[in-house]
Formats: structure tokens, sequence, C-alpha cells
């Protein structure tokens, strides 16, 4: 917007100062040319009333030096009377405009060499027709010209920086704003929600500032509202959570006891977590920073031990591959085991009783891949599993499960796809990045293998499970 002003304010001056500077040179080369011309007439009216006396050539002589033009006058007076026609001074026009001229009876100017010729008629006594010849030098006509043209042209090249400099001022003041305005955008879309853009500039864009930090201040409130709605959503979950806390302890002792416990208890921990967080506005999953995260294997064993008592109450064969040695990764530990809660309660609720399933944890150098797969009927439409809030369209399906797990795996640059395992059922593979990039992994195509980068290394290479025990 600012070189548009600039450039729009350029061409608008120049075409007005040519339109103006053009016209006005040709004037003042015209009253140059005038002027000279001017000053011939009075010079050859001054030799006027001497040739209406006398014709003598001594006589005319001394009138022509006394006038000051000696070497620029001629006289020219005809034959009469039987007398000779007499000349003064240099011709310099041609004998055929002389004679013009005394035909005629009126000046004339004659193109001679190096300027002009101004011929004058003068009437003697004698009813003759005498030509006073006034010569006018170029140097003359052209006197003043350049001069008065150098100084159009610097009034003019003023005004045209004169201009720019007052459209380039005007489009800072215009630009400046907007600036403001799109990087006040930017930040509030980075999720900064204190970004606001200063009220100023022109009329519209001050209206535009307004608007967008009434739209800031709205979006501010609309979180702070959803944060307070999730807090007290949450905080309605204490009294059915007290209930069971106080049924569990009355279960005595025993295994099942003992993991009803802990599971109640655990719960307690997630609401905690999560009023906290909709009172803090931090979000839930975070990429981790250095030298933060878990051991992925870990907490694999510690899910997979707690989904197991259930799992065999209902007749289901499982498996846990890849978790007998340490996997880091960085995700927090409480993220991670979210995660797996979610896409093992997945498995359990829709799937039959007595369906198989098995979890995988793939390491390589640069991501580890976690799948887990059952033998149940599958996901029809992928796609829409891992639309946010859509489910499966089955009751107590919210779709939120799979967009944890997502978030979880976008968080290191990974990503989560859904496809069909090997147990004849569904696979969720998580694509979790170690580099810490923040990129998409290679050939996403290909799912469980993961890419080696160093020359020279060998490729590893991951295989489903192909069997159950």
């Amino acid at each position: 917007m600012r070189w548009a002003l600039v450039k729009v304010s350029l061409a608008v001056t120049a075409m007005v100062v040519i339109a103006f500077a053009v016209p006005l040179g040709l004037v003042i080369r015209e009253m140059a040319r005038d002027r000279a011309f001017s000053n011939a007439e009075r010079v050859a009216a001054a030799v006027a009333p001497a040739l209406s006396i006398t014709t003598d050539r001594d006589q005319l002589e001394r009138v022509v030096a006394s006038a000051g033009s000696n070497a620029a006058m001629a006289v020219h007076i005809p034959a009469s009377d039987g007398a000779e026609a007499l000349r003064t001074g240099q011709r310099r026009a041609a004998a055929e405009d002389i004679a013009a001229v005394r035909r005629l009876g009126r000046a004339s100017t004659s193109t001679v060499s190096g300027g002009s010729a101004l011929l004058q008629p003068v009437a003697l006594s004698t009813g003759e027709i005498a030509v006073v010849e006034v010569f006018v030098p170029e140097s003359e006509v052209t006197n003043g010209v350049g001069t008065a043209w150098a100084v159009l042209a610097g009034v003019g090249a003023a005004l045209i920086l004169g201009s720019v400099a007052v459209a380039d001022r005007l489009g800072v003041r215009m630009v400046r704003p907007a600036r403001r305005l799109v990087e006040g955008a930017h930040e509030l879309g980075e999720g900064k929600l204190g970004a606001r853009v200063p009220e100023e500039g022109p009329t519209e864009l001050r209206l535009a500032a307004v608007a967008f930090n009434s739209m800031a201040d709205q979006v501010v409130q609309l979180l702070a509202n959803e944060r307070e709605l999730a807090a007290d959503l949450s905080h309605r979950l204490r009294t059915p959570l007290t209930v069971l806390r106080l049924n569990a302890a009355s279960l005595g002792e025993g295994p099942a006891a003992e993991q009803t416990r802990a599971a109640v208890e655990q719960l307690e921990r997630e609401v905690d977590t999560i009023i906290r967080t909709a009172r803090d506005a931090k979000p839930q999953t975070a990429a981790a920073g250095p030298g933060a995260g878990c051991d992925a294997a870990e907490v694999v064993r510690e899910r997979m031990a707690f989904w197991s008592a259930l799992a065999e109450d209902e007749g289901r064969k499982w498996r846990v591959a890849g978790a007998d040695r340490p996997v880091r990764i960085p995700v927090a530990r409480p993220d991670l085991a979210a995660a797996l809660d979610a896409l093992l309660g997945n498995v359990f609720r829709h799937t039959a009783e007595g369906t198989a399933f098995a979890v995988d944890v793939h390491n390589g150098e640069d991501a580890v891949i976690v799948l887990v797969s059952d033998a149940g009927p599958g996901i029809p439409d992928p796609e829409a599993a891992m639309a946010r809030g859509r489910g499966s369209g089955s009751d107590g399906s919210t779709g939120l499960g799979l967009d944890i797990v997502r978030r979880l795996a976008e968080s290191t640059g990974g990503d989560v796809r859904i496809g069909s395992s090997v147990l004849g059922g569904t696979e969720v593979r998580i694509w979790i990045q170690l580099d810490g990039r923040g990129r998409a992994p290679r050939r996403r195509g290909h799912r469980g293998t993961v890419r080696r980068r160093r020359p020279g290394r060998p490729v590893a290479s991951f295989n489903r499970p192909r069997s159950l025990p």
C-alpha cells in the first residue's frame, strides 16, 4: 500500500508538472522573442525621423551611429529623381525580402545567418519607401530562456519530490496500523490472548483495530467461560467419585478390590488435573522439554497390568511386545497413560467379549511406534473416527479419545493412523518423533517401518504381530 501511494503520487504530480511546465516554457520562449523584436523595432523607430528629413549618407550614418546599432542596422533607400539608390550598414536580408517590404509597406522579419532581420518600412519626403533593417541575433532571441527553463525544471522536480515525500509519510501512517493489525492477528492465532492493536491511524483502520480488540476480548471471555464450564463439569464428578471411593473401601481385601481402589484414586487425580488445567488455562498435552518425558515401555506395562484384570474377566487374549527394554519418548507420563487408556478403553467398549488385542512398542533411531490392534470388526470410516467429537455413532462414543491420541503424537511432530491389523480388526499406530524437529515421518504410507538416517546403517523394520500366545 505504501509503495502504491508513492507511485500514484509520483505519476499524478509528474503529469501536473508536465501539463503546466511545458506550456509555461513555451510562453517564456515566445516572450523572449517578442522582447528581442520589440527592441529592434525601437531601434528602427529611432532612425525613422531622420529619414523623413534627409537622405544624406553622412547624416544617416551619424544617426545610425547615435542609435548605437551601426553594426546591426542597415538602411536601404531606393533611387528617385535621378538619384542613385543609397544603402548604409551591412545588409543581411535578401533583396527579394527588402523589395517585398517596400512593395507591401508593412514590417516583416526574415531569417538570416546567425539570427533574424527586422525589416521596417519608412516613408520618405519624396514619397518613396525606405527600408530599415535591424539584425536580431539568435542569442538575443533566446536570452534568459535556458535559465527560466532550468528554474521550471527545478521547481517541478521539487514538487515531485515533495509529493513523493508526503505520499510516503501518508503511506507509513496507513501501513503501520495495518501491520500492527496483521501482527496482532498472528499473535492471537498463536495463542497469545493478550495481543491487542493500538487504535490509531486512518478512520477505517482505527475502526478495524477497535473491532479486532473487541473480538480478542470476546475470545478471551469465551475461553474463560469454557474453562469455567469445564472446571464446573469436572467438579460435579467429585460427588459420584466420593461414593465410589467409599464403596471401594468396603470391598475388603484382594487383587480386584485393590485394583478398584487404585482406579478410583487415579480417576480422582485425573479430575483434579482437569480442574487445575481448566483454571490455569494450560493445555493438557504439550511437547516435553529437553530432558523430560517418560519410559514408554514402563507405561505400557503398567497400563496393560491394569487392563489385564478386565481382560481376564471377559476372556480376552492379549499380548505385549517390545516393552521389555526402556524406551524414552518426549511425552509426559500422564499423557501417554491417558492415550493408552483411551485406545484400550475403545477396544473393550466397541468389541465383543473374548476379542483378542495386542500392544506393540517399536523403538527406532528417530521415532517410536506404539501399535494397539484388536481382532474386532474394525472401523469402516477411519477419517470420521479421527474427527473430534464425531465418534463412531454408537452409544458412549464421543470421538475425544482418538483426538487425545492425535494431539499427543502431533505434539512431537508425529501422527496417528488407523488401519487394519493382522488380527483382523483395527490397528491404531501412534508415531512419536524423537528428534524434536516437529515434522511428519518419512514414507507415511509404509506403516510399521522406521527409516534410519545415517548412511551405512541398516534399516530397522518392525513387523506387526502375527499371532497371540
